[in-house]
Formats: C-alpha cells, structure tokens, sequence
C-alpha cells in the first residue's frame, strides 16, 4: 500500500506534541479503517515508542521501531473484538498489564481496535484506567464509528482532527499505481472507504458489485426481483443492501423534480434499507429473498 497523504498532516501533529512533550494520556481517532485509521493507529503507536521521533512520525530505524516492525515490543499492547464485541475480560486483563512497569524504559502504549465495540461491561473497565492511567501511559483508541462509543469513553480522550479526503483526492491517489477506465469512486459509501475499495478492485468483489447495481435497477424498474437477486450469494446480501441504498440516494439527488412529499418517501425508504444492513448481524435465518421483494414493492407502491 502506498502512503496515504490524508493521514500526514494528523501525524506530523502529533509528532510535535511529542517532541514537545505536550502528549496526553489518551486519543480518540475517529477514522475508520477504510481511511488508513487502523495504520495511523499503529503509527501513532510507532510514533511514541520511537527514540528519535521525526516531524512525519517514528524515525524507522531506533530499537523501538525495529521492536514495532517485529511486532515485538514488549510495551505495545493490542486490543480488538473477540467476535462482535471487546469483553470486560479482555480490558481487565489490558489495564492490568498496563500496571506493570515499562521493559524498554519508555512508554506503555494500548491500542484498541474499533472501541465502539467495547460492551457495557468493558467500557466501565476501561474508565479507571483512563481517569488514572499511571505514568508514561498512553491509551490509543481506534473507532470507525466514534458516535456509537460511550459518552463516558469520549470525553475522557483527547480527539484526533481528522480531515476526510475529497473524492478529487482519492481519485488522485487511486490513480497512482493503476489505471482507472471509469469513477470506482461512487461505491465508497459500499466499501467503507478508499483502502478498502483498492481491496476490491484487485479481486472480483468490485465487479460484483457493479452487478448489483445493474440487477437492482432492473428490479426496480420491473416489480420483480431479476434472477441474479433471487440466486445471490449469502454473503453478498450486505454488500446488495448498501448497493440499494446508494440506489436510492442517487435518485434523490439526481431527480430533482420529484415533489416534496415523494422525496421525503423515498429518503425514508433509504434510511430503512440502511437501518436492516445495520440489524443484518444480530437477524438469524433471514429470508432475504422476501427481505428484498418488501423493499421493491415498497418502492413501486412510491413511485
């Protein structure tokens, strides 16, 4: 993976706050891991363990860095989901580590992956250490949706000002190392972000969805599902629901002359549709095929 530019400025930020000292004792970085906020995480990390840290972040080549790019430091720990959730065990068990003194003689650095989805129990945990982190601690938490983290979590985390990239930027920076025939650019909402959408377009999954697209429009315009719905794939079903939510925002944006109340309708429809790609994982045996004809002739019944 080439650099990501949209990520230096934030960086070089807190490179200066360590180079000046100025460094608190846990950050909230709000981007998702579409965007680079699982590897500015790491670098973040990288940063504060280095001996020799530079204005662009970790010098590379100290013993603190070559610990990181080992995955061996003794004083970085890593916390992510066991399944759907991060459990109260796995936090107590961090928090206890992180009591303990610091093997390098520098600082103790956590990073926990996607911390919305700490559960109640964890966060709780989590709260003692943040109010008392003990010295030389420093606590990275990593979310890709940072609205759904407790509110007694957030406030006690310095937050991480983080400019979203234009599409003109990811253009630009999708376009480095291959050569794009069309916009890929309008599934980004589908793929979460950029890193994800170049995932993608090195195997089948871009062109699936490109599929999707074609087969959702087909069914709207008809009534009826096309074949390709009525055979998907299990686990293409999340990837269709988004695939018809962007559908359906096009249409709002794009159709301008539809009168006020059908927008409303439409925009309503839109937001259901996302509300049971939201609710996919905790909804076992669903009949998608009927899933999908509801919001079809949901849509007829509008337009």
């Amino acid at each position: 993976m080439q650099d990501i530019p949209w990520l230096k400025p934030v960086i070089a930020d807190f490179s200066e706050q360590l180079k000046l000292q100025h460094v608190g004792h846990a950050y909230l970085l709000g981007v998702h891991q579409g965007y680079g906020g699982e590897q500015l995480t790491q670098d973040f990390a990288k940063a504060a363990l280095c001996h020799s840290v530079t204005d662009q972040g970790a010098c590379g080549f100290c013993k603190g860095c070559q610990l990181v790019e080992a995955n061996n430091h003794p004083d970085l720990y890593h916390l992510m989901a066991d399944g759907n959730q991060i459990k109260v065990d796995q936090v107590r068990a961090l928090c206890q580590k992180l009591t303990s003194t610091s093997q390098q003689g520098g600082r103790r650095v956590a990073v926990l992956s996607q911390c919305e989805k700490l559960n109640v129990a964890a966060a709780n945990a989590l709260l003692k250490t943040l109010e008392e982190p003990g010295k030389d601690t420093l606590l990275l938490l990593q979310s890709d949706t940072p609205s759904r983290l407790m509110a007694t979590i957030s406030s006690r985390c310095q937050r991480v000002h983080f400019h979203s990239p234009s599409i003109e930027e990811i253009k630009a920076w999708l376009s480095q190392d291959r050569e794009l025939s069309s916009d890929v650019t309008w599934c980004l909402p589908v793929m979460g972000g950029p890193l994800e959408l170049v995932s993608a377009l090195q195997d089948q999954r871009y062109e699936q969805l490109l599929q999707l697209r074609k087969d959702w429009a087909q069914s709207l315009s008809s009534g009826h599902l096309c074949a390709n719905l009525i055979n998907i794939n299990e686990k293409q079903v999340s990837d269709a629901i988004k695939v018809l939510y962007l559908i359906l925002r096009q249409k709002l944006v794009k159709q301008t002359q539809l009168d006020a109340l059908l927008r409303v309708q439409v925009s309503e429809l839109a937001a259901k549709v996302m509300d049971t790609y939201h609710r996919l994982s905790v909804m076992p045996n669903v009949n998608y095929l009927a899933l999908f004809q509801g919001f079809i002739l949901e849509y007829r019944k509008l337009t």
